[in-house]
């Protein structure tokens, strides 16, 4: 049991760093070479398919028709939302401010969670969850702030967190009753048919100029494609099989770290454009407390399952 959980707590730290770059390497493809919409299309698509080949080397798993519906519902909320607000809103604001603003999502899941699924909030949980959200706010007042930031696109990415919560919450009980995988393949699927129903989807694939991407973006967008959607999704897949959404999203705390410990290294790897000018001591103080917070949200799930099983 314990090292499931060790597992899914590393998985879930890898899906993290996995998006902390991505907020840096996907700001360089958008908008010059591809539209937000045409980006979200594509990596759903390449996602999809993916998750198809897979299940096919897989035990076959039925789902129920009475899922189905709930099963649509994760993808409006998982993929079509949450994907078309960020890279919205990653397009209009800066890479450090989509890190940040992600750190409401703990908050809201732990409000969702108590009212859809009945979670018991303890104190311990709390304590983390406060903390790492002071932290997370501390850093919010000193990072981000240059002529790169957008109202509109912070508001994006708000509805993105927000919507993220919303499928991590109800995605919780059909990891219960099927493998991660196939709620994932069939949550891709739904999520999928939902972009292309969004109007300006096609007209903007047609009239985007492949023949423009270089080698260099076409590397950047198969990260995101396969790195952060294909990965990203199968990780905290697995780390919801084994957490709580509440301490599974308290990972999220480590975006803005991450985030700019990508913009220092990418940048300096010249990967990606330089955003190093925004990173000061004061805000890798306020990482150490993000990181406090945490690491008091996850070792209260250690407790947890260890009182549950004794």
């Amino acid at each position: 049991m314990k090292s499931s959980l060790v597992r899914a707590h590393l998985a879930l730290f890898l899906v993290n760093a996995l998006y902390g770059a991505s907020h840096i390497i996907a700001k360089g493809v958008m908008p010059n070479y591809l539209t937000p919409t045409v980006f979200i299309l594509l990596r759903a698509v390449g996602a999809t398919l993916l998750f198809w080949l897979v299940k096919q080397f897989m035990p076959k798993e039925r789902v129920e028709r009475k899922d189905l519906l709930l099963l649509a519902v994760c993808g409006v909320f998982g993929v079509a939302a949450n994907q078309l607000f960020f890279f919205h809103g990653l397009n209009l604001s800066s890479s450090i401010n989509s890190g940040i603003i992600m750190t409401v999502n703990p908050i809201l899941v732990v409000i969702l969670s108590f009212f859809l699924l009945k979670e018991a909030i303890t104190w311990r949980k709390s304590v983390g969850i406060v903390l790492g959200a002071t932290g997370a706010i501390l850093l919010t007042l000193t990072a981000g702030t240059g002529s790169g930031d957008s109202m509109l696109g912070d508001l994006f990415l708000f509805i993105n967190a927000v919507s993220y919560a919303i499928y991590l919450v109800i995605a919780k009980p059909l990891m219960k009753k099927y493998k991660p995988l196939t709620v994932i393949t069939y949550v891709f699927t739904f999520g999928t048919l939902f972009i292309l129903l969004y109007p300006p989807t096609l007209s903007e694939l047609s009239q985007t100029d492949f023949t423009a991407i270089t080698t260099n973006v076409a590397i950047k967008i198969a990260y995101v494609v396969i790195g952060v959607t294909f990965f990203t999704y199968l990780l905290t897949m697995y780390g919801l099989k084994h957490l709580s959404p509440s301490v599974s999203s308290a990972y999220i705390y480590l975006q803005p770290v991450l985030v700019l410990f990508f913009a220092f290294t990418l940048s300096s790897m010249g990967i990606a454009d330089d955003y190093t000018d925004t990173i000061t001591w004061e805000k890798m103080t306020y990482m150490v407390v993000i990181f406090a917070g945490v690491y008091i949200t996850s070792s209260s799930s250690f407790r947890l399952k260890g009182a549950k099983k004794n």
